[in-house]
């Protein structure tokens, strides 16, 4: 399939958030080649204009949306820079996979299509707008800056749904912080140390919307739960903390660099290893049977964090919900409110910590966010605001969603359901831009978005090929 091809070229073009500089640039490249007008923004988003199919050009102007960004994450060992290495992907039978890295198929599969359509004169469809937003993964930056008249149409088809037997009608707010708590660093103590590296890895990470209720391990509570045990028996120096990938994920491996004084400490480190692989094989043993800990012997630092910095790190995240913290009480099985700690690390004079907020409900969502933000403050720390999207809800009983359900029957033999999912997707900013505006979220079977087990199934993304299609046509 030609959408295949464009994913292929889209990967050999590095893209994570807040670095879609060349991505654009390939976009209108690619209208250029058409002859097809465009329009790209201060925020790098693109939109790419195409006329009717000839005899068509009265019907309902059509938006096809998606993003460019990615989440980009790789393997322990894994030699991947994400701003100049490409995406390596591979075929496993009906799945796409990536080879140590996040494989790029939220939403590149879904732009590939869009880009396929433009491309093919054959498809029958009114007119059309394909737009491609930035930073969607980490702050929505590109949706929230759009302008009132980047686009025309008001019936959008969202390509970036992972569910492949759904519709995606509703999508839970996020309020995504960074906070900074100060750090000092002092002269290592001047007696003998002995000196480890604690490595936490093969976690399954995960989505921190869609995964947030599979009870999966996060590295940042795991790191943190050692780090308090060891420290609660010995005095413990941590010299250097690097937990997580991405905001948007559920960080999978943590690493941190401790040292302890020489003696019955020592010896009992490598006990407390093995004590720790043996809990998390009985707590994670089903959702994550591969996370385990290793604590190997570390080159000696000249320097170490002040010990009243690690305690006002561990005792803030110490107070801070991390996974789960409402269901819904109106869509069952539904998450309606969670955080996640997806990011930690050491930055000159500074912790650095990301906390994602979601919940369909816009003022517990701000609610928890400011309290978190509180938590922190009382630790000495200060807070930026990356993102406050809005959640939002469709009318499922509305015409264009009836439509859309209608085309997956006919060409595929059976209804999706309907639903409103806990990730995060631009059409609350739409909605607020754009009045009117009607949204149907669709997409192939993504299975472990965010995260390096990231795998689609390419019999779905034939399947949804065929329904946009036909929908495009219907609408025509």
């Amino acid at each position: 399939m030609r959408y295949l091809e464009i994913f292929k070229q889209l990967n050999a073009i590095p893209r994570p958030s807040h670095h879609e500089e060349r991505v654009a640039d390939f976009l209108c490249d690619f209208a250029t080649r058409l002859g097809l007008e465009y329009d790209r923004d201060a925020q790098n988003c693109v939109v790419i204009r195409k006329p009717a199919t000839p005899g068509h050009e009265n019907a309902t102007p059509i938006v096809i949306l998606n993003h460019m960004d990615m989440v980009c994450v790789a393997e322990p060992g894994k030699s991947f820079d994400p701003l100049n290495d490409p995406i390596e992907a591979y075929t496993d039978g009906e799945w796409m996979r990536a080879r140590g890295t996040s494989l790029g198929a939220d939403n590149g599969i879904g732009l590939s299509m869009a880009l396929a359509i433009l491309e093919d004169d054959n498809i029958v469809h009114g007119p059309l707008e394909v737009i491609t937003t930035t930073n969607e993964e980490d702050g929505m930056t590109g949706a929230s800056a759009l302008s009132p008249d980047f686009i025309k149409g008001r019936k959008v088809i969202n390509l970036d749904s992972e569910d492949y037997d759904t519709i995606t009608t509703g999508a839970a707010g996020a309020y995504l912080q960074i906070h900074h708590l100060p750090l000092n660093c002092v002269t290592a103590p001047n007696t003998k140390l002995s000196w480890f590296n604690i490595d936490i890895s093969g976690g399954r990470g995960g989505h921190s919307g869609v995964d947030i209720n599979k009870g999966r391990a996060s590295a940042t509570t795991l790191m943190w739960a050692l780090l308090s045990a060891i420290g609660d028996d010995d005095i413990v120096n941590l010299a250097d903390l690097d937990i997580g990938n991405a905001s948007a994920s559920i960080a999978s491996q943590a690493h941190a660099v401790i040292c302890v004084e020489e003696g019955d400490a020592a010896q009992t480190i490598k006990a407390r290893e093995d004590h720790f692989n043996e809990w998390l094989r009985e707590e994670y043993g089903e959702t994550d049977p591969g996370v385990r800990c290793r604590i190997t012997p570390a080159e000696p630092r000249k320097h170490i964090i002040s010990s009243d910095d690690v305690d006002a790190l561990l005792t803030a995240l110490e107070q801070i919900p991390q996974g789960v913290v409402a269901m819904s009480n109106e869509m069952p099985d539904t998450v309606e409110t969670s955080n996640n700690v997806g990011r930690i690390t050491t930055e000159k004079n500074e912790f650095t910590i990301s906390t994602h907020t979601r919940s369909f409900i816009e003022n517990d969502m701000i609610k928890l966010g400011e309290e978190i933000k509180e938590i922190f403050a009382q630790e000495g720390a200060s807070t930026e605001l990356i993102m406050s999207a809005p959640a939002w809800q469709e009318n499922q009983h509305s015409d264009f969603l009836k439509l859309t359900s209608d085309t997956f029957n006919d060409v595929l033999g059976w209804r999706p359901r309907m639903v409103a999912m806990h990730f995060v997707l631009e059409a609350g900013f739409f909605v607020q831009k754009y009045p009117g505006i009607e949204m149907a979220s669709i997409g192939p079977r993504i299975v472990e978005p965010h995260s390096t087990s990231e795998h689609v199934n390419l019999n779905t993304c034939s399947d949804i090929w065929k329904v946009t299609i036909e929908l495009l046509r219907r609408l025509a």
